[in-house]
């Protein structure tokens, strides 16, 4: 008999123990080639570390089949919650299938991921952000002009950024989209511009879907002697593009995001979600416009 006495107070020691044990957290980002990136993945960090969680990070370099494979991983890990930034929208559908069929909350934060549910998505108002820089780019253009966008197809964030950048300048009869070029990494994009470029020796202005793009964009633009006529406008708001715009005439603005907050951000979401807390579906973060007139 006190033999099993000894037993039961053991066990349920060991489940207040269990109990007591800190959360774990599965995060799969696209890339950490991106100041972006870093920035999210250090806000994380230091959230995790103000509320007591445990993070375990995988990076997907911009590979869908490592980071199917890395969610795959947490759920046999039986970690409390996920979050994942996708590398393609649709391409992670199963995947977050599969971690819902688990019982894992699952968050998305920067990038959506489409035709399936989940927990809740933090990101930059993408398409409000897109409607920001068409909105500066007619207005360095003053209403007319030929446009080149570099684009990332398979990425919702950038779906809606190219869309709000077409809303905004669809107003102006005399803006025309003359080229739209995908250039995922440095490398990429900067092929594209040369690319429209070389098509359209008319060409205005260019908008790159985000810092690297942009960035390539400048690049072309000077090594082709049209860096006075060419005007670039990026999104993200890295202090390299926030530089570039500080001192190259040509590069007129950035929409810049807040990948500190989104980090923070989720984390917390994560742990109210763990906690039982109610959440919203959507927490959308505004960006700000980066000019060297106004520094947001």
């Amino acid at each position: 008999m006190r033999i099993l006495k000894i037993l039961a107070v053991t066990a349920i020691f060991g489940a207040l123990g269990a109990a007591a044990e800190p959360f774990t957290i599965g995060v799969s980002l696209l890339t950490q080639q991106h100041p972006f990136y870093v920035a999210l993945a250090d806000a994380m960090k230091q959230e995790a570390s103000k509320d007591g969680v445990k993070l375990d990070i995988a990076i997907a370099n911009q590979d869908l089949n490592k980071q199917v494979s890395d969610v795959e991983d947490f759920i046999s890990k039986h970690v409390n919650a996920i979050i994942l930034s996708p590398v393609d929208s649709r391409g992670v559908k199963a995947a977050v299938a599969k971690a819902q069929k688990a019982g894992i909350p699952l968050i998305t934060v920067d990038i959506a991921a489409n035709g399936v549910d989940v927990t809740c998505h933090i990101a930059t108002d993408n398409y409000a952000g897109g409607v920001k820089a068409g909105e500066l780019m007619a207005k360095v253009l003053s209403g007319k002009g030929n446009v080149g966008i570099i684009d990332y197809p398979t990425v919702q964030s950038v779906i809606d950024r190219v869309a709000g950048f077409k809303k905004a300048t669809s107003a102006y009869p005399n803006i025309k989209i003359v080229s739209i070029q995908p250039g995922i990494t440095r490398a990429e994009a900067l092929t594209a511009a040369q690319n429209m470029l070389q098509a359209n020796p008319d060409l205005d202005g260019i908008f790159g879907f985000g810092d690297d793009a942009a960035l390539a964009a400048l690049v072309a633009v000077k090594s082709a002697g049209r860096a006075n006529r060419v005007k670039i406008i990026g999104f993200d708001g890295m202090q390299e593009a926030r530089t570039a715009v500080d001192k190259e005439p040509g590069f007129v603005g950035v929409i810049r995001q807040y990948p500190e907050k989104m980090g923070a951000i989720a984390v917390d979401t994560a742990v109210k979600v763990l906690r039982g807390q109610t959440v919203s579906k959507l927490i959308p973060v505004v960006p700000g416009v980066y000019t060297r007139q106004s520094k947001n």
